[in-house]
């Protein structure tokens, strides 16, 4: 009998892991870090209640770290097998896990060096060797390729639309002569959204593991380039700056497109933008490097031609000293830097420079996790507290929401249409309380199947 437990991810957006056992076969899908909350992060510490010695392999859906950061950690604890993902997947975590790892060390160097850590001395999570290890722990697999999982459990992946290499998986097993199937989203893009295509459809499963990050939301009708374009014509009469924290993977690459169309159109002025994320750069130049899962309109402008993701004054600041050099840019300007939901990175330091100056604006263009500082500049807090001390929050707070990677549930009900029969039960996971419970009802009401919010650690027999 197959089971399921939810190691992450429930009642939260963050912390992404399920362990899926059948027959003495197991594996990890999704290894993902939690953020936001004291209370969610403190887990990420704790030893994972998994027998690592049995578990054969993990399943990665995409490289975004709160379905990746946690494998080094996993690594550490003495995981030696394989991890399979997307070869567009294997290629940004290669750089993405080094990454994290460096910040994981510098935050612990930095909070040691102030002083306001609790512990003595600080120490990181996992470091650099950790991240090593389970980078060479990778293997690519292409989309709708068939592969052994673990004995007696077979998978492919199908393309999601949400970033470069996202997938949801397809996994299959035998029991008691009968063939069944799971499906786990990951995390669904959207249709019609520049550069990627759209997420692929699946049409039956018997059971089904659905994300719900916006299961209680809807993007809106308006223009993401049209705002974006009033924000910063608005900066620039200001003299001001307009800081994006963005997410290195999906959105700093869509912001690229963006802006590149807004210029081209001269819809805004030719400004400096600052590309401030060393892993960010290195993603943007993958997706310069995979453009076979481009969607029509990218791959048209790169026949005729175009720069699809540089404006004229495009910038990539890889070094510390580069990074610096930005402070001394006082005229109207555009700094694109991670992380996305300001839990850690180069955004800080640009925050505690600019943040308490009226003549900048601070854009969110991403979902920001409860707990995270970005989430309480969006709701009006007047202070922020970055590494030990208070900066006061003076700078204009948009949100464009529209930029999100994320399917609206309007969204993801039409992914669902696509299936010809109810699955025999559907998770509802990756998503705060509301969000789950509004999909959940919207699910029952509207299609009429059999739906599951689980908790942390539940463990479901999938019968």
């Amino acid at each position: 009998m197959a089971t399921l437990t939810f190691l992450g991810a429930t009642g939260t957006v963050t912390g992404s892991k399920y362990l899926f056992e059948q027959e003495g076969s197991s594996f990890l899908l999704d290894c993902g870090l939690f953020q936001g909350l004291k209370e969610l992060r403190l887990r990420n510490w704790n030893p994972l209640r998994v027998n690592l010695a049995t578990l054969d392999a993990v399943v990665l859906t995409h490289a975004h770290i709160d379905h990746t950061g946690y494998l080094p950690r996993l690594v550490r604890q003495g995981y030696h097998k394989p991890v399979y993902c997307t070869e567009p997947t294997r290629d940004l975590l290669e750089i993405m896990l080094l990454d994290s790892a460096h910040l994981q060390e510098e935050d612990a160097k930095y909070a040691n060096k102030k002083g306001f850590s609790k512990h003595k001395p600080a120490l990181p999570l996992y470091d650099t060797a950790d991240a090593k290890k389970a980078i060479s722990l990778l293997k690519g697999i292409p989309y709708e390729t068939e592969f052994e999982v673990a004995p007696g459990i077979r998978a492919r992946f199908r393309d999601a639309g949400h970033i470069l290499g996202s997938a949801f998986a397809i996994v299959s097993w035998t029991e008691k002569d009968r063939a069944k199937r799971i499906v786990f989203s990951g995390d669904l893009g959207r249709p019609g959204r520049p550069v990627l295509r759209d997420p692929r459809k699946i049409k039956a499963a018997d059971y089904l593991l659905l994300e719900s990050t916006y299961g209680d939301r809807l993007h809106g009708e308006s223009d993401p380039q049209e705002e974006l374009k009033k924000i910063i014509l608005r900066a620039v009469e200001k003299k001001g700056a307009v800081l994006i924290p963005a997410f290195a993977v999906g959105r700093t690459q869509e912001l690229l497109y963006t802006l590149r169309a807004l210029e081209s159109a001269s819809r805004i002025p030719e400004i400096p933008v600052y590309v401030d994320s060393p892993m960010a750069i290195r993603a943007t130049r993958l997706y310069l490097k995979h453009t076979q899962i481009y969607d029509k309109e990218a791959n048209a402008l790169l026949k005729g031609g175009e720069e699809v993701l540089l404006t004229k004054h495009t910038e990539f600041t890889e070094s510390v000293e580069a990074s610096k050099r930005i402070n001394g840019q006082r005229g109207p300007c555009i700094i694109i830097s991670a992380s996305g939901m300001l839990t850690g990175g180069r955004i800080l330091h640009h925050l505690i420079q600019r943040l308490p100056d009226s003549r900048n604006t601070v854009v969110f263009v991403g979902y920001q996790a409860e707990g995270t500082r970005g989430r309480a500049l969006q709701n009006g807090r007047d202070n922020i507290k970055i590494h030990g001390r208070y900066i006061k929050a003076q700078a204009s707070v948009e949100t464009i929401s529209d930029f999100s990677a994320h399917a609206d549930y309007r969204e993801i009900m039409e992914w669902l249409k696509y299936f010809g029969e109810a699955p025999r039960k559907t998770f509802i996971v990756h998503g705060e309380p509301d969000a789950s419970s509004h999909l959940q009802n919207l699910i029952r009401n509207a299609r009429g199947w059999e739906t599951h919010i689980p908790v942390y650690e539940e463990k479901i027999v999938l019968d």
